[in-house]
């Protein structure tokens, strides 16, 4: 049955496909009969007026309730809504083409700079996501109304995380990528082989000569190369021949050197399983049994039931490559670990105290083991605990834009005012997050900041950054670290803080900047605070933006809805590196008692002023495929199902993706009987459908008014493109597509 879906094609695409390549594009031939040859004309010119209609962003369908199928491996079944998915046979591995349904899953960008780079020698901490079999929420790419996932924030504590399941191949779901690479961390899927099945698998590839094996990473190249995420841990837990086992060292070095070719940054791990007999043994170790695995490829994983002695064993054995094994540490704690839960540090003590990476197995405990409600706090607790032995990397970019969204929330916000009730899951929504917890002040004063993540308020997105801090009496102003940078400066930047106090306050809330480089670093406009090794700095506000920033720094000093302020600066600088993003509050003057606060971020925005002044390309050629109908469903809120239509259809159009973080989708419709739940329809305001992070949406049944037989109705689609340097962009430059249909007789179905 999947094969056969797989081959369809859908009917709006086949139909268009047919017009565009049929007599309209046929020269009379010479010699034909004058009436032929007018018939011929007459033809032509339906084909060309669509064509034309078509290229001006207009298309026409005639309502029927019977569309072809969809591929089911790309769309849930119930709704047609894109989903990641998973490969599970050798067959499939080796069939797979990319199609047009696999764009969905591309994941936006390769993952940004960072320092340490990976490749540098300090050991590393990964995390491999094993949650109930995988592919839950998380594999509707375009989000879900889940309400309560599982969410990762931690990331800035993490290098490389590892999408695990039990099918042959994991993918991984492109929300995962997208929200990782923006942390600068890579993405792997998984290989794994168990059981009987396994062996047999293992055995149709490895047994043979090496073009059978070159064949299976040829193709586990090319889907890390197309969906953009960073390579595969390979796990085979089922023995293996003498002629497997001899050719899997060859496997793994050639779909080394070919991942590295193709993937810049790309690793491939192998687990401890299989030893060199082809006996599966557990080592719980890298020793001789197994290090012919280890050496031809990027790194290992170890078991997770070691002691302190196969850790100083294993230091001999690691030699130079010690950061290259990653000590397994199960988070469940199963059978006989060193610690596990919240005593992980525990274990991430020992294996750090002899220099070793770190892989964290199933985090997801907090949210599968104990009580939902109390997640986040159990989750931040989780590495409050582990953050002495996890180092931080720097992201090392611009433009820097955050708004602190979580990638989920119980409404969705655009600049303080709601677009969308309810909750709502879209990992790729997640923005980049902040190094979090109780901070104590400088030189030991009794000041505090206590920051965490809040889904009560929002700015931009579903979630904003609370702070709470107390400022002693002895002290002017209290600060916290809220981001580790490395990133060379331009001579001009520009930033942006958009926040909020909550009740009556006087204290002063400021972005403060700390720079590298002292030496060479010179400032102009920006008075130093203290002079330290580095160098922290106030920026001095923007109060007249130039003409051609009048766009991002249109709400500058403006009321805001909700509440929030924003506060513009511009700072002067050159040979200088940014390392660190703080905000402070300062006391009112003539204040001489205890200060406290709650204070909500909303955004931050470091920007390049040079990329601000080039023009933002528009989005270009919307154009409307896969297109399915349906007769309202019931209940459908408010609306009269006589008077209702249900439409699906596919999206595509053309914008330089690097030049976006997103698009914002929405739509104008005619009005359908009964109330939408939010006041009178507008016809001039759009209404929000989604997000997305490719050049390609999928609308999902929306509701459209249907008149009767004979009479049109239309539907317009608006793709508002968001820059990387995260400012709103006017309606009149955003894409657009309309939809006329012509309704059937309503006993037509």
């Amino acid at each position: 049955m999947e094969a056969a879906a797989e081959r369809a094609t859908p009917r709006a695409t086949r139909r268009r496909s047919r017009q565009l390549q049929g007599p309209g594009k046929r020269k009379a031939a010479a010699g034909d009969p004058p009436e032929r040859a007018r018939t011929r004309r007459r033809r032509q010119g339906p084909d060309r007026r669509m064509e034309k209609e078509q290229a001006e962003g207009v298309f026409r369908e005639v309502v029927s309730y019977s569309p072809d199928p969809l591929p089911v491996r790309y769309y849930d079944t119930d709704t047609t809504s894109p989903v990641s998915f998973y490969l599970t046979s050798l067959e499939e591995l080796l069939a797979w083409r990319p199609t047009m349904e696999d764009g969905f899953n591309v994941a936006l960008e390769p993952p940004v700079g960072r320092q340490p780079p990976l490749s540098s020698s300090r050991p590393r901490t990964l995390v491999c996501h094993d949650m109930m079999g995988g592919y839950l929420d998380d594999r509707f790419i375009q989000g879900s109304s889940a309400r309560q996932p599982y969410s990762f924030y931690h990331w800035q504590y993490i290098d490389i995380f590892v999408y695990f399941s039990h099918h042959m191949v994991t993918i991984p779901p492109v929300g995962w990528t997208n929200a990782a690479h923006k942390h600068g961390v890579c993405v792997l899927g998984t290989v794994i082989t168990e059981w009987t099945d396994g062996a047999k698998l293992c055995e149709a590839f490895l047994a043979g000569d090496e073009r059978s094996y070159r064949a299976v990473a040829d193709q586990l190249v090319r889907l890390a190369q197309f969906f953009r995420f960073d390579g595969w841990l390979v796990n085979i837990e089922n023995s293996l021949s003498t002629a497997a086992v001899g050719n899997t060292p060859g496997f793994l070095r050639y779909l080394t050197r070919e991942l590295h070719r193709a993937v810049p940054g790309g690793l491939v791990l192998w687990y401890d399983s299989v030893v060199h007999s082809g006996q599966l043994k557990w080592q719980n170790e890298l020793n001789d049994s197994n290090r012919i695995f280890f050496e031809a490829c990027d790194g290992f994983f170890s078991n997770y039931n070691w002691r302190e002695k196969h850790l100083e064993r294993m230091v001999a054995q690691a030699g130079a490559r010690r950061a290259d094994v990653y000590v397994g540490v199960d988070i469940f704690a199963r059978s006989d670990v060193v610690g596990g839960r919240f005593d992980t540090h525990k274990s991430l003590e020992l294996i750090r105290k002899h220099g070793f990476s770190a892989a964290l197995f199933a985090p997801g405990w907090v949210y599968e083991c104990l009580e939902k409600n109390d997640f986040f706090q159990n989750q931040d607790r989780f590495w409050s605990l582990l953050e002495r032995y996890l180092p931080t990397h720097s992201l090392c970019s611009l433009p820097f834009v955050t708004s602190f969204c979580l990638g989920l929330g119980t409404r969705r916000v655009c600049y303080g005012q709601e677009v969308d009730a309810g909750p709502w899951y879209h990992l790729s929504a997640q923005q980049p997050q902040p190094l979090l917890g109780e901070h104590g002040q400088e030189g030991g004063g009794e000041g505090w900041v206590k920051t965490r993540c809040c889904l009560a308020e929002a700015w931009n997105g579903g979630s904003s950054l609370l702070i709470r801090g107390a400022i002693p009496p002895e002290v002017g102003h209290v600060a916290v670290r809220l981001f580790s940078l490395q990133v060379p400066m331009p001579p001009k930047i520009f930033l942006s803080l958009v926040y909020k106090l909550e009740g009556p306050s006087a204290v002063t809330v400021a972005l403060e900047l700390s720079t590298g480089d002292t030496d060479s670093c010179h400032i102009g406009s920006i008075s130093a605070l203290n002079a330290d090794t580095s160098r922290r700095y106030s920026a001095q506000p923007l109060r007249v933006p130039p003409t051609k920033l009048t766009r991002w720094a249109s709400r500058c000093g403006q009321p805001l809805p909700g509440g929030w302020v924003q506060r513009c600066f511009k700072v002067m600088l050159q040979g200088c590196v940014l390392q660190d993003l703080f905000v402070s509050f300062s006391r009112p003057p003539n204040s001489h008692q205890e200060e406290t606060f709650v204070c909500r971020l909303g955004e931050i925005q470091v920007v390049d002023a040079q990329s601000l002044l080039s023009p933002l390309p528009q989005v270009q050629t919307v154009t409307i495929s896969h297109v399915r109908w349906q007769p309202a469903a019931p209940g459908s809120r408010g609306l009269t199902r006589s008077r209702q239509l249900q439409l699906s259809c596919t999206l595509h159009w053309a914008f330089p993706l690097p030049q976006a973080c997103c698009f914002w989708v929405h739509c104008r419709r005619e009005p359908v009987s009964g109330p939408q739940g939010g006041g009178p329809w507008d016809p001039k305001k759009p209404e929000f459908l989604g997000l997305a992070f490719t050049n390609q949406y999928r609308v999902v049944d929306l509701a459209v008014a249907r008149d009767g037989p004979g009479q049109r109705g239309h539907v317009e689609f608006l793709v508002q493109p968001v820059p990387r340097e995260g400012f709103p962009i006017p309606q009149a430059e955003w894409g657009r597509a309309t939809l006329f249909y012509t309704s059937p007789d309503p006993d037509s179905h």
